[in-house]
This record gives structure tokens, sequence and C-alpha cells, in this order.
């Protein structure tokens, strides 16, 4: 969300620019998957549950899921993803 100019901002907010500018949240931080529960989409919410992990593991996770998250992205339903 750094292009956005929200890094470091509050989950509400993240939440907030993504909605209005039709981005997708890719997350290790659980609240997002409250703020799925609580409000559906959009956005959409990845969420990485790959404990302590560099960032070139979640990079791998990501490259090794990315026809599962091509299918997520582009299913009208589809609101929260967890990949591990």
């Amino acid at each position: 969300m750094s292009e956005l100019g929200l890094s470091g901002a509050a989950d509400w907010t993240i939440w907030e620019g993504a909605q209005h500018h039709g981005h997708v949240i890719v997350t290790k931080d659980e609240d997002f998957d409250r703020l799925s529960v609580l409000h559906g989409p959009p956005p959409k919410i990845i969420w990485i549950r790959a404990g302590n992990s560099s960032t070139k593991d979640i990079i791998g996770v990501l490259r090794a899921r990315q026809a599962e998250i091509a299918t997520f992205v582009a299913d009208p339903e589809a609101a929260f993803l967890a990949l591990a």
C-alpha cells in the first residue's frame, strides 16, 4: 500500500484504500480476516499463513500458487483466500 501512501496506516484505512482502488490485500495480518468476515468484499483478502517467513519464502508461496490466486481474484463471489 506504499504506492497509495498507506504504508504503516491503520487496518481500516488500508481496507478502505484497497476497496476504493480495486486492489486485493495480501497480508500476514489476521485482522484482515476479521474485517473480511464482518464486511465482505471488496476488497478481496489473501492471507499468508506461513508463520515467521522471509520475503523470499512468501514470494515463493505466491508464485507456486499463482493459478489458484488468479482463479480467486477472477471469482466475483470469492472474498478470502488463505495460503499456507
